[in-house]
This record gives C-alpha cells, sequence and structure tokens, in this order.
C-alpha cells in the first residue's frame, strides 16, 4: 500500500510540476539542486530558504526590533510605543498589530499558558491602550483559526466571539480607527455574519478607511465561494473597488485576489495561465504596483501574488523582477496559505532564475 502511495504522490507531482519541467519553446528543464545545469537563486543574491522571514511580506525595521525587544525582555512597552507612533488609518499598523498578535499566538502554541506574558502585562498595567486592545483581539483571531480543532468545532466559536468582544472594547478605546474592525472582518468569515450584518460592518471599516487594501482583501474572503459568497460576488466585490480606486492605488490589483480566491487549488492546464481573464488581472496589478508609492507597505502583497501568476503564464524576467523585490520575505499570500511558506515560495523562485535563465537572463543582466 505504501508503495503504491509513493507512485500516486510522483503522478501528482508530475501533473503539477509537468508544464514547467519541459518547455519546447525554451527547453526549461527543473533538475535537482546541486546539478551543474541547476540554476542557483544564489547567483542573485537571493536569500537561503532557511533565511527567509516567514513573518513578513517585506522589510520594516522599526517592527523587527519591537519584535525582538518583546522576545528578549518580555516587556510589552516596546510594541505600545511603535503602534502610537504609527497612523491609524494606514496600511503599516494593521499589519504591525497583525505581527504582534501572531507573534503572540506563536509564544502561546509553544509554551501553553506561559507564553505571551508580555502581552497579559500590557493588557493588566495599559487597560486603555488601544493598541495591547487590539494585539489581544488579534490573538485571539490567529488563535481560533490556527490552534482551535477547526472551522465549525465549539473551540473555534467560542474563541471567536472572545475575540468579537475584545474588537469591540478595542473600537471604545479609539472609536476612528479601522483596526478594531477589520479585525472583526476575519470573526464575520468564521461565525458565518449574515450578509446584512457584514455589510453593516463593512461600511464602519470603509468610514474610516475607504482605500484600506488589507480591509479589502480580508472582506474579499468573505465573498468568495469557499465562504459565504460565490465567484461572482468576489469578482463584483474586486472589480467595484478598482473601477473607483483613485491613481495611485493598490486596490487596482484586487482582481487578481478576487482571481486567487476563485482559482482551484491545482490548475492542471497550462491554458488556464493564457487566459484573457488572466491577462487583464496581471496587467492591472502590474499597472497599480508601478503607479503606487513604493513604500506603500502592501506593495510588497501584491507583488508575492504576481510572482505566482507571471510564472504560470511564462513571463520570466516580469516575474524575477518581482522576486528582486520582495526576496528574503515570505508572509504573504499565496505562501502564508502553506504549511511551510518559505519551500513553496523557493520553489516559484527557482523556477523564475531557471526560466529568466533559460531566455538568456543572467545575474548581469537583472536590473539592480
Amino acid at each position: 500500500m505504501e508503495i503504491l502511495w509513493f507512485a500516486f504522490a510522483i503522478l501528482t507531482l508530475a501533473f503539477i510540476l509537468g508544464p514547467y519541467v519541459w518547455r519546447r519553446r525554451n527547453a526549461l528543464r527543473l533538475v535537482a539542486p546541486g546539478s551543474p545545469d541547476a540554476a542557483d537563486p544564489a547567483n542573485y543574491g537571493f536569500e537561503r530558504q532557511e533565511e527567509l522571514d516567514v513573518r513578513i511580506p517585506g522589510p520594516d525595521q522599526d517592527l523587527m526590533d519591537a519584535l525582538d525587544n518583546v522576545r528578549r525582555t518580555g516587556q510589552w512597552k516596546a510594541a505600545s510605543q511603535l503602534l502610537a507612533g504609527t497612523p491609524r488609518e494606514g496600511e503599516r499598523r494593521w499589519q504591525r498589530v497583525q505581527a504582534f498578535g501572531g507573534a503572540a499566538a506563536l509564544e502561546l502554541a509553544a509554551q501553553p499558558g506561559a507564553g505571551a506574558q508580555w502581552l497579559k502585562a500590557w493588557r493588566l498595567e495599559a487597560e486603555q491602550d488601544p493598541g495591547g486592545a487590539q494585539v489581544h483581539a488579534e490573538l485571539l483571531v490567529q488563535q481560533a483559526w490556527r490552534q482551535s480543532g477547526g472551522v465549525g468545532s465549539a473551540d473555534h466559536r467560542i474563541i471567536l466571539e472572545e475575540a468579537r468582544e475584545a474588537c469591540r472594547k478595542a473600537a471604545l478605546l479609539s472609536p476612528q480607527d479601522p483596526v478594531p474592525y477589520i479585525t472583526e472582518l476575519a470573526i464575520a468569515r468564521g461565525l458565518a455574519y449574515p450578509e446584512a450584518e457584514f455589510v453593516e460592518l463593512w461600511a464602519k471599516v470603509v468610514d474610516r478607511a475607504p482605500e484600506h487594501m488589507g480591509a479589502h482583501l480580508a472582506a474579499l474572503h468573505y465573498w468568495g465561494a469557499q465562504w459565504h459568497g460565490s465567484r461572482e460576488q468576489a469578482d463584483a466585490f474586486a472589480h467595484a473597488a478598482a473601477a473607483r480606486a483613485p491613481q495611485g492605488s493598490l486596490l487596482a490589483a484586487l482582481p487578481l485576489f478576487a482571481l486567487r480566491e476563485n482559482q482551484p487549488d491545482i490548475v492542471l492546464s497550462p491554458g488556464f495561465y493564457r487566459g484573457a481573464v488572466v491577462t487583464r488581472a496581471v496587467e492591472g496589478a502590474l499597472y497599480a504596483v508601478h503607479s503606487a508609492r513604493q513604500d506603500d507597505p502592501m506593495v510588497a502583497h501584491v507583488r508575492h501574488l504576481l510572482l505566482l501568476f507571471l510564472v504560470g503564464m511564462e513571463r520570466w524576467a516580469e516575474a524575477m523582477e518581482q522576486v528582486r523585490h520582495v526576496d528574503g520575505y515570505v508572509g504573504a499570500l499565496p505562501w502564508s496559505e502553506a504549511n511551510d511558506p518559505a519551500a513553496v515560495y523557493a520553489v516559484y523562485r527557482a523556477m523564475a532564475v531557471a526560466g529568466y535563465e533559460a531566455n538568456g537572463g543572467s545575474p548581469a543582466t537583472l536590473r539592480p
């Protein structure tokens, strides 16, 4: 029986990776790492797989310093000070709250009942601090989705109910801050808010941060067919947001995320990537990336997803451009959906390098 399962696994990999293993047009071949013929990402100065940071999508040194301080000292004040100095309506505050909540969740998973004492102290010693309240709510959301026994379980619902109450307390401490309402979007998905209740919650988000890309991505999950909407509703939501996006807004990339939301888990047909729908979504995302402020923390999210699609489309030079900008960090879709985000990202990076070199590219020709 074990031999049969092994054979099945090999066949499955052949179907998944087949389109990349042999290309008649450009003779692209994937070979074993270490082979003399292997394209080596290290030649481009890219990070080793084991050094890829799975916590965030792109660089944020202030956040890394604060996380290291909290971990090293067990004190919460560095986290509080960072959030206090981060504008409440921007993308960066939301990402930092997620990072602190994720760090606390990982500590508690490693040391149940004993981890994340810094967050407990934060809530006890600074009860009126909006940052601490927001991180606590995010911790509960991450615990519900990662460590509760799965969607539909009693523990999952209980923790999400607790998270909902934590979000409402956090909102009272900073009424115009969109973060507690964005956090609640994940709760709404898990607790299956009726559509009218979700629309009411979404109105509170839009009232405070109408162009918030992270909020739109969270809402997109609710409207997807895997949750409480449909393919058509997800597409309509994404395209409506893109259509009203002002110049320089990353919302123009939202249809690409909707495509990913509706995409089958495994795309066996290379024709999928050659269709007009995929091409339009990718071009919209590329336009959004090129016209947005390059210090926008959500640019990295768009580039990570573009890498996935550009490799599938065999647009190697453009795929390498995304790697050049995001390499070193893999805390974003689509990699974050995997059990080993760094490994999945490394496979796509290797394919981008191999395709680039098979078409005449080299480290010398990649733009610095």
